[in-house]
């Protein structure tokens, strides 16, 4: 048996003595499109930020490839081959749209500080370089008319395509997204479901947060919910959608909604 890109093995996370994540544990298998769900304030994004080295759990293990990654910083995080994005959209909103994607170049580049004082030939072929990636990305993502406007100044959708490009920029082998159609019309939800298979297609594992049932039934291979912090159903997408104890989550049970 293969081992998993990424394993949470009982993983539990308090904050002031409430439990966030309880005891939790999950396996992500490379080339996986995989889903988290749950109900708002079930502890979804805090398990991501433990995983992206934002948090430290006080139990359990975080492996990558079988290896603990528990308490690692964010930026070693990311050197991993491990990028996100947020549930808050988080750009450099003057800088142009080429610039904000080119800062998620700078763990690929082998320049030194004191590059950016004496330009030798190795700086201006590793410049080429990474300029040559965000135009990819760009084209891509369908940004390359934006290239040089600033990202403030673009629709919320575009800023979500920026977000994802910067992540993807840095040549992740796990790309984590926090609720990525959060505020996108129908339209732009349908582009980002095909732009994540396509983002599969390239062998980037995909782990994501959403709150759009559609498009999370549809896309994802295999689903973990969870509610208070604990996982109370997993498996495809046809059996969790019809676990019963899921629905109750979600919507509460008959004998609930009798009582109202």
């Amino acid at each position: 048996m293969s081992t998993p890109l990424l394993e949470i093995r009982n993983v539990s996370k308090f904050f002031s003595g409430l439990v966030a994540i309880d005891n939790l544990s999950m396996k992500v298998k490379k080339g996986q499109i995989y889903g988290i769900i749950g109900p708002n304030g079930a502890g979804k994004t805090t398990l991501f930020n433990c995983i992206t080295g934002i948090y430290t759990p006080e139990e359990g293990q975080i492996l990558w490839k079988g290896k603990e990654i528990k308490g690692t910083p964010p930026h070693k995080i990311a050197n991993l081959g491990i990028l996100r994005t947020f549930q808050t959209i988080r750009l450099f909103k003057e800088m142009s749209v080429a610039e904000n994607i080119m800062s998620g170049r700078h763990i690929k580049s082998n320049q030194k500080w004191y590059h950016g004082i004496i330009h030798t030939p190795s700086y201006f072929k590793d410049e080429k370089k990474q300029w040559e990636e965000v135009a990819k990305m760009m084209e891509f993502f369908n940004l390359s008319e934006y290239a040089a406007l600033p990202a403030g100044d673009l629709s919320y959708g575009v800023q979500r395509r920026i977000e994802m490009a910067r992540a993807l920029a840095a040549e992740p082998e796990l790309l984590i997204l926090d609720e990525p159609a959060a505020g996108l019309n129908e339209n732009e939800t349908i582009e980002l479901a095909n732009t994540i298979k396509e983002i599969q297609k390239q062998g980037v594992t995909v782990m994501m947060i959403e709150h759009d049932m559609d498009m999370v039934m549809s896309l994802t291979e295999y689903i973990t919910v969870i509610n208070f912090g604990a996982k109370i159903s997993e498996g495809v997408p046809s059996f969790v959608q019809n676990d019963p104890v899921v629905v109750e989550a979600y919507i509460g049970s008959i004998d609930e909604e009798d009582e109202l």
